[in-house]
């Protein structure tokens, strides 16, 4: 679940279980996450349906990304950012001195 979230992980983890023990108590898991977002005060039960899908996917339950791999794709992604940047310094740092090499000496 993502941390950039204005919830506590405690209460998302804490939304998403009851969502999960109670929705045969409903007469849909859309009841069950309406019913439990109002109840636990989340803003909207989207938010809630997002959470309760991110955890199947976390345990198996459903096809996905799960959050390590998302946090993991998203320190690679940086990663390749930073060593292109870099790269191109470097570039432009070996043209310099190759532009350099190249004039007559005085």
């Amino acid at each position: 679940m993502s941390s950039r979230s204005p919830y506590p992980a405690d209460l998302r983890d804490r939304a998403v279980r009851l969502v999960l023990e109670t929705e045969d108590q409903y007469p849909s898991r859309d009841a069950a996450i309406k019913s439990i977002a109002a109840k636990l005060g989340i803003g909207t039960a989207q938010s809630l349906r997002n959470w309760v899908r991110q955890a199947e996917i976390d345990a198996g339950a459903r096809p996905g990304t799960n959050t390590a791999e998302a946090a993991r794709i998203r320190e690679l992604e940086r990663e390749n950012a930073e060593l292109r940047r870099a790269n191109e310094i470097l570039k432009a740092a070996s043209a310099f001195f190759a532009a350099e090499l190249d004039r007559p000496q005085h």
